[in-house]
C-alpha cells in the first residue's frame, strides 16, 4: 500500500452477475464493492459488526479508470482518511488483475437511534490511529 490513509486491504469477489451486456462490470457494482470493503473494514479495524454501526452514507464519489471485464477477485485498499465531529471520510482504491480500476470516496454521518447526527465514537479514532501506525 502506498497511501498510509488506505491502511487496510481486503479482497472482494467479482461475480458473473456483476457483468453487464457490454461484458464488463456494471458501473453501479463498483459502489457495492466499496460497500463490501467498508463492512470488512468496520469488522476488522473498528471491531464493529454491521449491526453495531449507526451511520448513513451522505456522499459517494467514484472515479473509474479501467473496466473489469471478467469474474475473479478484486483487491480494495480502504481506510478512514478524515474525521469530523459527526462525520468521517473513507477512501478506496480498487485493483483488479494488478491494475487500479477505480478510486472512490464516501462521507458517512454517525447517527443516533432517531437518525439524528451524533458524535463519531472516540474509540473509532483511536483504532484508526493504531491501524495507520501498524501499516506504516
Amino acid at each position: 500500500m502506498t497511501d498510509p490513509d488506505l491502511h487496510y486491504q481486503t479482497t472482494v469477489r467479482v461475480r458473473y452477475s456483476d457483468l453487464d451486456t457490454f461484458g464488463h462490470v456494471n458501473n453501479a457494482v463498483y459502489a457495492t464493492l466499496c460497500e463490501e470493503a467498508r463492512v470488512d473494514y468496520f469488522d476488522h479495524v473498528l471491531d464493529s459488526g454491521v449491526h453495531d454501526i449507526s451511520f448513513v452514507v451522505a456522499r459517494l464519489e467514484l472515479d473509474y479508470r479501467k473496466a473489469i471485464s471478467d469474474v475473479g477477485e478484486a483487491t480494495v485498499a480502504v481506510g478512514i482518511t478524515d474525521f469530523g465531529r459527526t462525520s468521517f471520510t473513507m477512501g478506496y482504491e480498487l485493483r483488479y488483475d494488478g491494475d487500479t480500476v477505480a478510486t472512490a470516496e464516501t462521507v458517512q454521518v454517525a447517527v443516533d437511534g432517531d437518525r439524528e447526527p451524533t458524535e463519531v465514537p472516540e474509540a473509532w479514532r483511536e483504532r484508526v490511529a493504531a491501524a495507520r501506525s501498524d501499516a506504516s
